[in-house]
C-alpha cells in the first residue's frame, strides 16, 4: 500500500513512525489504514530493533478526523471501529520497545497513540488529553482502557469525565509521560532511547514486552506463569548461550548479540 500520511523511516536500527498528515495530523481512516501498515512493515523488519512515534516538531496528533466522523451513523461505525482501534492496537503489539515522541498537542486519538507506545517522551510545551466527553463521545481507540492502566482508574476516570487537556509538567507527575524535555529536543531524546536496542538481544525484548502486557491483562498467576514460559523459552536463543559466555569471560555488558 503507498502511504500518504504515515511512513517508516528506518536508521542505525530504529524505525520511526512518522505521521505527516498537515496541519494538525489529524488521523483520519486514511491514517489509521496507513498505521496499520507501518506498524506491520515495523513488526516484520529484522533491521528495525526499536520504534519511534512522532508527528513532527509542531504537533504529534491533534485527534482523530472529526469533519470526517460526524456523518457516520451508528451503523457505519459498527463497521468501522474495529480498523480505528485495530490501528492503535498494532503500534502497541509491535514486539519491541516503543517509544512516543510527543512535540505539542496529543488530543483524542492522538493521546491514546501515545498511549499505545511503551514510553512516553514529550515536550515541555506538550498537551495531552482525551477530550472526546466534550464531543458527546467517548475514546474509542483505546483511551479508557490504556489511560486507566497507566495512571489509576480514578485519575482516569476524571481526565475522562471533564476531558481537560494536561500539559507536559503535570503529565510526567501522574506518570502519563516519562520525561519532559525542550521541544527541539524530543525526537533526539527518543531516537537515543531507542538506538540503545539497536545491539541488544531482539527476542528478550519481544519476550519482556509480552510478559509485562500480556501479565497486565492477567491475575498474578497467570502473569507468573506467562514469564516463567518465556524465560524457559529465551534458553533456546543463541543470544542467551552468547550472553551468559560473554558474562564469565568478560563482564556483564560486553556482549556482541546476532538476533538468534
Amino acid at each position: 500500500m503507498t502511504s500518504e500520511f504515515v511512513r517508516l523511516e528506518v536508521a542505525d536500527g530504529v524505525g520511526t513512525i512518522r505521521l505527516d498528515r498537515p496541519k494538525m495530523n489529524a488521523i483520519s481512516l486514511q491514517v489509521q489504514d496507513e498505521l496499520r501498515a507501518a506498524a506491520a512493515e515495523a513488526t516484520g523488519r529484522a533491521d528495525v530493533r526499536a520504534v519511534v512515534v512522532w508527528g513532527g516538531e509542531r504537533v504529534f496528533a491533534a485527534g482523530n478526523d472529526v469533519k470526517e466522523m460526524a456523518d457516520m451513523s451508528y451503523v457505519d461505525m459498527v463497521d468501522r471501529v474495529d480498523a480505528l482501534q485495530g490501528a492503535v492496537t498494532a503500534v502497541a503489539r509491535i514486539p519491541k520497545p516503543v517509544v512516543a515522541a510527543v512535540n505539542g498537542y496529543a488530543l483524542g486519538g492522538g493521546c491514546e497513540l501515545a498511549l499505545a507506545a511503551d514510553v512516553r517522551f514529550a515536550a515541555e510545551n506538550a498537551v495531552l488529553g482525551q477530550p472526546e466527553v466534550l464531543l458527546g463521545i467517548i475514546p474509542g481507540a483505546g483511551g479508557t482502557q490504556r489511560l486507566a492502566r497507566l495512571v489509576g482508574p480514578s485519575r482516569a476516570k476524571e481526565l475522562l469525565f471533564s476531558g481537560r487537556f494536561v500539559k507536559a509538567e503535570e503529565a510526567l507527575a501522574i506518570g502519563l509521560v516519562d520525561r519532559v524535555v525542550p521541544a527541539d529536543q524530543v525526537y533526539a531524546e527518543a531516537v537515543a532511547w531507542a538506538g540503545q536496542f539497536a545491539a541488544a538481544a531482539p527476542y528478550a525484548l519481544r519476550a519482556i514486552k509480552d510478559a509485562v502486557d500480556r501479565g497486565l491483562e492477567s491475575d498474578l498467576e497467570t502473569g507468573l506463569a506467562i514469564e516463567r514460559q518465556h524465560f524457559a523459552s529465551a534458553f533456546a536463543t543463541e543470544d542467551r548461550t552468547i550472553g551468559m559466555t560473554s558474562f564469565i569471560e568478560n563482564g556483564p555488558g560486553k556482549a556482541s548479540f546476532v538476533g538468534r
